[in-house]
């Protein structure tokens, strides 16, 4: 018998985004995913919140301060990510859906009464023992440095909630192949991805208002503005633990008498899998690229918001939101019409209309509906990259193997995170936008045309 090939169309029918929606599995599923993701999101922004209002001093840039809470936030991703991703396989995936937010909104909800308790009080530690973005704080008559309990308390609480995303996001991964049918999952990507792509992208942008309405509200009521954050942040991760109590799928549990192998060896399974299947290295390469360009764009887009006439650096948020706006589109067209084609050939198409966007963006950088049009349609093709390669993942990847897998994307995506948002600033301010836009125009083609070259001969 012919084996279809994971990456042609699953199905000749249109299934639509009709079939997905009336999945009340997966709507449980989505919806919960989201208010988690905003979670992840609003929790940044609450915590730069609290820096500024009990340790920035006045006239001190807050840079250094929020460095060291986005190193809190990202090394368990480095840490863990693979790890985690092991233990996915072997644990039951709602109790890891529902603890892992509730254990996080809890936690946010603790953290205020501490910084309110360790008020005032300090922790002397030696000056050589800080990294240089706090050293150069220091005036150099002491040898010790006073950081603020409550800060060191933040970090620490930053870098729980970290470690407990890490076993949520491979299950998540792990969970849409469990609830949604095979010839679904298109669509059902269509939507888990965009949603996760456009937190990324507009999390920020609306974070910020929700933390005031929660501030408002708590100050109408006799309380304080700071608790009525909290209670937001919290909040969104709690509400996301109930409604996904009520997901139902049934799993197949490991036999608690069946020895295990070692972590370590489960890990390298997974890793000589990925060497041995081109389809999912293929998508796991293309993922890492399409993420790669948008932590770039991230940076970059507070500058090209700077040197738009009419526009200011601080309303870059515009652009990102044309990018969300883009996916949003460009998922409706996947999830309604893209069973028809196949899965590589519209990442190919996705790979190269990426490159032109970020071709024409260079070029258009003085005008801002040109840019922002550019944005669009950067979103559009972004998600003609991004769906079908999850998809193909999740198609390919044995039920066994899918947590340890997923586990590697979820490592290899937060590295395809970090290092852009570390490396566009620099190399703006040396190159400028445009030749910055132009190399990401090109990493875009070179993956999108290896990824077609090397892919699988359809037996």
């Amino acid at each position: 018998m012919n084996r279809r090939s994971p990456v042609s169309p699953t199905s000749n029918s249109n299934r639509g985004f009709l079939s997905i929606l009336q999945n009340r599995r997966f709507l449980i599923f989505w919806i919960g995913e989201g208010l988690s993701q905003l979670g992840d999101k609003i929790y940044l922004i609450w915590t730069i919140g609290l820096i500024a209002h009990y340790y920035q001093a006045e006239g001190q840039p807050i840079s250094g301060w929020v460095s060291a809470i986005m190193i809190a936030f990202t090394i368990p991703a480095f840490l863990f990510g693979t790890v985690a991703g092991v233990y996915v396989d072997r644990w039951p995936k709602k109790p890891i859906l529902v603890n892992s937010n509730l254990v996080r909104g809890l936690l946010v909800f603790v953290v205020l009464p501490l910084l309110w308790g360790f008020d005032g009080q300090t922790l002397s530690l030696p000056v050589n023992w800080l990294p240089s973005y706090l050293r150069s704080w220091h005036s150099g008559i002491h040898e010790t440095f006073e950081l603020p309990t409550g800060f060191l308390i933040l970090l620490f609480f930053t870098f729980i909630n970290s470690t407990i995303t890490q076993f949520f996001a491979p299950a998540e991964q792990v969970t849409i192949p469990l609830i949604v049918r095979r010839r679904d999952l298109l669509g059902a990507n269509s939507l888990f991805t965009t949603t996760m792509m456009a937190m990324m992208i507009i999390g920020f942008a609306i974070g910020e208002p929700l933390l005031e309405v929660g501030a408002k509200l708590s100050e109408g009521v006799g309380l304080s503005e700071q608790l009525g954050k909290t209670a937001i942040v919290g909040g969104a991760y709690v509400l996301a633990a109930g409604i996904l109590t009520q997901l139902k799928f049934g799993e197949k549990r490991l036999d608690k008498k069946e020895k295990l192998p070692h972590v370590w060896q489960d890990i390298q399974e997974g890793v000589l899998y990925l060497g041995k299947n081109s389809v999912v290295r293929n998508a796991l390469i293309q993922l890492v690229i399409l993420f790669s360009i948008f932590a770039a764009l991230s940076v970059l887009a507070v500058r090209i918001a700077e040197t738009i006439p009419g526009l200011k650096a601080d309303q870059f948020g515009f652009l990102l939101a044309g990018a969300g706006t883009g996916m949003a589109l460009g998922a409706g067209i996947i999830g309604n019409w893209g069973q028809r084609f196949d899965r590589t050939q519209m990442s190919l198409w996705g790979s190269l209309g990426v490159s032109l966007s970020l071709l024409s963006l260079a070029l258009s950088v003085d005008s801002l509906f040109l840019t922002w049009l550019m944005t669009v349609f950067l979103g559009v093709f972004a998600a003609f990259v991004g769906v079908p390669m999850q998809t193909a993942i999740q198609e390919e990847t044995p039920v066994q193997l899918r947590g340890k897998i997923f586990g590697l994307q979820n490592n290899a995506v937060n590295i395809a995170l970090s290092l852009p948002l570390a490396l566009a600033g620099v190399a703006e301010t040396l190159l400028g936008v445009r030749p910055v836009l132009v190399s990401l125009a090109l990493f875009s083609l070179t993956g999108g045309l290896l990824s077609f070259i090397y892919k699988p001969v359809k037996k």
